[in-house]
């Protein structure tokens, strides 16, 4: 069979033909030939390989690293080999994973399998990863992992150290890093660093090294809201907790700089003209291509129908006065990309939290002025060009050059100032409606803004060469 993935991996294209060769003679071998590789790399040798040899490989190393190396397996082949396998061999492997990756990867698996391993875990594993599944996997909750370190703030520095050691050497923790303290009860009072607990004198108290003023966020929050907050605190881990303040997991950086990557690529794909894609893009089937961006063109062609309509309705005048055909791709265009411009800006200023929905007043005050010295720049440009063309008998547009001239220039500037408002307009319109801003394409800003563009360039033609022209 093919290997699973296409994707340029050095490291594993060189070492998968003598892996190959180690599965088939000496497989025992394979776990100390790869004990100093990172999981991850094992992961791209495991998606290098056919994919009737991955289960095999993972086989052959040791159940805590096959373990570790599904966390970052492609989530397709996960799947592939999760369902491959019988589900006590698929919870012993799955019982080595953090938490969180374990409760994604089940929530990847059709119910039925999902639920036959879920019976295979330990009790306590079974608990804390149904726990886990009861969230969202977009919030805090879905995101969160229970492998960290809280100790209670009535010990000591050194007790607390020697607590420390006790819970890194019981089993992982992905959140070493930092160190929570809590009451009897489990909830949040403060945070201190490893290193400030290390650096502090024994015997020091607990409440006086942690810091009690802790960000902290409810387990239904957003992933988005909550890599905002992780960004704007600086933050390497951000705990959850519940109404009651209890200590629920920790979202770690590494989680939260997979989500910043998810949403950016969701977004451009959006302000492409199209649906977002749930698989990476070479993994993508045909139709579903199809489906993910016919939608979109066929709103957009039917938008420059109404381009067409409103052409079709100056028709006489375009033929009276051929020259007018000549700045029409120049009026669009530049209406289009002002609006576009705009999209971008608001988009991306939401997406950080800059903007929000009760902002729009606000932005409309800064999208005016902006579009107006736009479009007097690029009017400017365009009368320019005109009498320039016309002085130096470059182009021959007749007596009425000069009208012409401030008709396309006026044009340009009344377009450029309605496209900048448009499209700062249409991720709030969108947003207040329920959608996603981001689905405020580029694309469909410039399908509306064409509309505009021709009413108002033959709107100005009519105003200014009545009488001469047409």
């Amino acid at each position: 069979m093919p290997p699973h993935s296409k994707v340029d991996r050095p490291l594993a294209a060189l070492i998968v033909p003598d892996l190959l060769e180690l599965l088939e003679e000496h497989p025992e071998s394979i776990g100390p030939q790869t004990a100093e590789m990172h999981p991850a790399d094992l992961a791209d040798i495991a998606e290098a390989l056919p994919e009737d040899m991955v289960r095999v490989f993972l086989s052959a190393l040791p159940k805590e690293r096959a373990g570790e190396v599904l966390e970052y397996l492609d989530e397709q082949l996960r799947t592939m080999v999760l369902e491959e396998l019988t589900a006590v061999e698929a919870a012993s492997l799955m019982s080595e994973m953090t938490p969180d990756e374990r409760a994604d990867a089940l929530e990847e698996l059709d119910e039925e399998t999902a639920d036959d391993i879920l019976a295979e875990f330990e009790p306590a594993e079974k608990e804390e990863t149904e726990r886990l599944l009861e969230y969202d996997p977009y919030t805090a909750g879905g995101l969160m992992t229970t492998e960290f370190v809280s100790v209670v703030e009535n010990l000591t520095a050194e007790q607390a150290l020697v607590a420390v050691r006790a819970m890194s050497r019981a089993g992982r923790r992905e959140a070493m890093y930092t160190i929570y303290t809590v009451e009897g009860s489990g909830r949040l009072r403060g945070v201190l660093s490893l290193r400030e607990l290390l650096a502090s004198p024994d015997g020091t108290p607990l409440s006086e090294l942690a810091w009690s003023e802790v960000v902290s966020v409810a387990p239904d929050m957003s992933q988005e809201e909550v890599s905002q907050i992780t960004s704007n605190y600086d933050l390497v881990a951000l705990p959850v907790v519940d109404a009651e303040k209890r200590l629920l997991g920790v979202v770690t950086v590494d989680d939260v700089i997979d989500v910043i990557q998810e949403e950016g690529t969701e977004d451009a794909q959006k302000v492409g003209g199209m649906e977002a894609l749930e698989e990476p893009y070479m993994q993508v089937g045909l139709w579903q291509n199809v489906r993910k961006r016919g939608g979109w063109l066929a709103v957009l062609a039917v938008g420059e129908m109404l381009t067409a309509s409103v052409m079709a309705r100056y028709e006489g005048e375009i033929g009276r006065v051929l020259l007018l055909s000549q700045f029409i791709p120049l009026v669009m265009s530049s209406g289009g990309n002002s609006g576009s411009q705009a999209t971008s800006l608001i988009i991306r200023a939401m997406a950080l939290g800059e903007v929000r929905i009760g902002d729009w007043w606000r932005v409309v005050l800064r999208e005016i002025p902006a579009g107006f010295i736009l479009g007097l720049l690029l009017g400017s440009l365009a009368f320019v060009r005109i009498f320039l063309w016309q002085l130096f008998g470059l182009y021959e547009y007749g007596p009425h050059s000069t009208l012409i001239a401030f008709t396309v220039g006026l044009t340009l500037v009344g377009i450029v100032t309605i496209g900048s408002i448009t499209g700062s307009m249409l991720p709030f319109l969108l947003k207040r409606l329920g959608f996603d801003p981001a689905s405020a394409s580029a694309p469909f800003v410039a399908t509306l803004v064409d509309v505009s563009g021709i009413s108002i360039y033959f709107g100005f033609a009519y105003l200014l060469l009545s009488g001469t022209l047409l």
